[in-house]
């Protein structure tokens, strides 16, 4: 898989200090990282360049909404998301990834591509459980809403239940009330 050229940053040629970097983040990004959960993607990413002597630190910073479905309805919707993240690349002996905020590059590099950080920072900012507004808000008119509304268990019929309970339980019972 080769790297995605427009997210390569050559920090040789730039001067020691801050630089700032802008990429809009669509579905063709996650199509390269073949992930199919969002339908559509609207982010923005700024990434905050900062070259020092010996070192160089990135601040990225994603904004936007990615479009995925509803875990309860499965109706699609924006959800919106926000996150950051920090990233300190240093020069050394050899490759090393293994710390998730140290990048270890060897000492001839001349570029860094940060796709990967990009894509791992948008894809970890969208909640686990994906709700829509609607729903919380009571606002959704939904099939699957509506059915999982008939099928609930109505307040009769729990109550019901309760009447046919054996005699010999509510002896039972008493034992958890009589202290």
């Amino acid at each position: 898989m080769k790297p995605l050229k427009e997210f390569t940053i050559q920090f040789v040629g730039l001067k020691l200090g801050k630089h700032d970097f802008e990429y809009d983040i669509d579905n063709k990004f996650f199509e390269y990282f073949e992930y199919e959960e969002f339908n559509d993607a609207n982010v923005k990413v700024d990434v905050e360049f900062n070259k020092k002597t010996t070192l160089l630190e990135l601040h990225f910073k994603a904004s936007g909404t990615v479009n995925v479905f509803c875990d309860l309805t499965n109706e699609p919707f924006d959800q919106k998301i926000e996150n950051a993240f920090d990233l300190v690349v240093k020069f050394g002996n050899e490759y090393n990834n293994e710390n998730e905020e140290i990048l270890i590059v060897p000492h001839g590099e001349y570029e860094i591509n940060v796709a990967q950080y990009i894509y791992e920072l948008i894809v970890l900012s969208v909640p686990q459980k994906r709700i829509h507004p609607g729903v919380e808000d009571g606002t959704l008119d939904s099939d699957i809403l509506d059915k999982l509304e008939e099928l609930s268990p109505k307040d009769s019929e729990i109550k019901e239940d309760n009447e046919d309970i054996d005699p010999r339980w509510n002896t039972l019972k008493k034992l958890l009330t009589d202290k």
